[in-house]
This record gives structure tokens, sequence and C-alpha cells, in this order.
């Protein structure tokens, strides 16, 4: 990437149809910057779902949540933001991978495994997922 650095961002409520502007999103980006590695965007894109995912299907009041999320494409690093109105997330973020044969849990999992940094922090409000992916050369 020569020096370029951009910013993507959407806004609106945590439902199901959010999830597939979340891909929108991503692919535009992806598109946008050609020279950067396809997988970078695709463990982003995977960590964003999974996250974004958990606050659709557990954010209360259901389908009021609102969120908004930040692609950062900067010199060696893609940074995603995830910030929503919903509950404070209660879990664990040193979570490891569920039992094979689990019907849940695997979403803060794979965001970790697809990461090189996952931060949580909750402030006035506001839940705020800071995901990074270093970039390759």
């Amino acid at each position: 990437m020569a020096g370029d650095e951009s910013e993507f961002t959407l806004e609106g409520l945590a439902v199901p149809e959010g999830l597939e502007r979340l891909h929108d999103l991503v692919e535009r980006a992806r598109e946008a910057h050609p020279d950067v590695e396809a997988e970078a965007f695709m463990m982003m894109e995977t960590a964003v779902i999974e996250i974004a995912g958990n606050v659709v299907e557990h954010g209360l009041p259901p389908g009021e949540v609102s969120w908004s999320f930040t692609l950062r494409v900067r010199p060696g690093v893609l940074e995603g933001l995830l910030a929503d109105d919903g509950q404070k997330y209660e879990g664990d973020l040193s979570t490891v991978m569920p039992d094979p044969l689990a019907e849940s849990g695997r979403g803060i999992a794979l965001a970790q495994a697809a990461l090189d940094e996952l931060d949580y922090a909750r402030a006035d409000g506001t839940n705020v997922w800071t995901m990074r992916r270093h970039l390759r050369g």
C-alpha cells in the first residue's frame, strides 16, 4: 500500500439486513485497495460479522440497537471500529473455541483467531469493539 489511507463507514440498526451492508462495505474497501492482500480483508470481514452477528442476536431491545462501523485502511493495518448502544457485553474476551459439538459460543473466538488485536470497551452507554489486522509487506 503506497501510503494510501481511507475510511469506510456505515450506521444503522443492528438487524440481520445490516450484516449484508457490512459485507458490502468490506467489499467496497477491498475494491478500493487492490494492493492490500485479500486475506486481510477476509479475516477482518470474518471478525466484524461474528461480533456484529452477536449484537444482532443478543442486543436489547431486539431490532432497536443502533450501531456504526468504520473500517480504516492504513499503511500496515486494517482497523475496524464497531460501536453499538446495546447492553454491556458481559462475556470474557479470553474465551477459547468451544467444543466442536457446541451450538453456540464461537463468535468471539473466531474473531480473535482472524485478528491480530481485539479490544472491547464500554463508555457512556456505548460498546466499542476495536479490531486490527496487520498487513504483510
